[in-house]
């Protein structure tokens, strides 16, 4: 890589407790496979709160997610972690899988930084419109594509 070309690939930051819900259906592979359409994955991680059970832990795992499992509020780690990911140029993009309007900050600072950003909806139900507006692309995982 030369030096002026900035950081590459895509950190992934996957928002478990909002977008891991049955009425969704969502499959890991799938959001992995979102993420990727933007460059090779630098980082994939999960963030769990302390109800997790064993079973989704091990299947993450078994994907190739970092399972980051939190006692505390999912979404202040999640958001800080990402926020540290573009300040620290650790990527040449961050994606972030969820419905929360919370994480529009942490899309506004990356971009901020001039690092790409993704937001990855898993569904048109609940899909934060202000998350997708605010990011450089967006994908919601039912196919309807945002770039438009």
């Amino acid at each position: 890589m030369d030096a002026e070309e900035g950081p590459t690939g895509v950190a992934l930051f996957v928002d478990g407790p909002n977008v891991l819900r049955e009425e969704f259906d969502v499959d890991l592979d799938d959001v992995r496979e979102a993420a990727e359409a933007e460059g090779h994955l630098v980082t994939t991680r999960l963030y769990l709160d302390e109800h997790a059970t064993p079973g989704l832990i091990q299947a993450a795992e078994a994907r190739g997610y970092e399972v980051v499992v939190t006692s505390g509020d999912v979404d202040v780690k999640l958001a800080v972690d990402a926020t540290r990911y573009a300040a620290e140029e650790r990527a040449g993009a961050i994606a972030i899988a969820s419905r929360d309007t919370d994480f529009k900050p942490v899309v506004e600072t990356a971009n901020s930084y001039g690092i790409r950003t993704l937001a990855i909806a898993p569904g048109t139900f609940g899909r934060s419109d202000a998350l997708r507006n605010a990011a450089t692309h967006s994908v919601t995982l039912d196919g309807d594509d945002g770039d438009d």
